[in-house]
């Protein structure tokens, strides 16, 4: 709980500052989000791998640029085929958090947008064009990211 009360006055202390009145305010609130987080979602076998989580960060910035720029490219030229539709993805890892988490980052990236689930509950995902790999990389970021956070992603 330590560590997590530390962690949270650290992003505390980066967003707000470190005056005096700050860290007033700070120490109790970092202390009662770490009491909170810990009875909300206790530490368990599994541990984050933080160079693992920092190098999907640095990936999905690079993904991002690339896809924004190919989406701009797409809407400004008018030869430039959009082929919409929807991809299935059979979502791994378990409900929960770490899907819920996986289902964000899938949201942040041009040209694909999660829009619910099937009615078996794989993901559905909207994207520009079906002729791009779109299934294939969904599978792909799944199985790292849930290596990053320490599961298996059989849910």
């Amino acid at each position: 709980m330590f560590a997590r009360a530390a962690g949270l006055l650290a992003f505390w202390l980066l967003l707000i500052g470190a005056a005096p009145g700050d860290l007033a305010a700070g120490v109790p609130t970092a202390a009662a989000a770490a009491w909170a987080s810990v009875r909300l979602l206790p530490t368990g076998a599994r541990r984050a791998r933080f160079g693992a989580l920092a190098a999907i960060a640095l990936r999905l910035a690079g993904q991002a640029l690339v896809a924004g720029l190919d989406v701009a490219r797409r809407a400004l030229s008018p030869r430039m085929p959009l082929r919409p539709g929807f991809v299935s993805h059979p979502l791994r890892l378990a409900p929960g958090p770490a899907r819920d988490a996986f289902c964000a980052l899938t949201s942040l990236l041009p040209g694909t947008v999660p829009s619910g689930t099937d009615e078996r509950g794989a993901l559905l995902v909207h994207c520009l064009d079906l002729d791009q790999p779109v299934a294939a990389q969904l599978a792909a970021d799944e199985a790292r990211f849930a290596r990053a956070l320490g599961e298996r992603g059989d849910g």
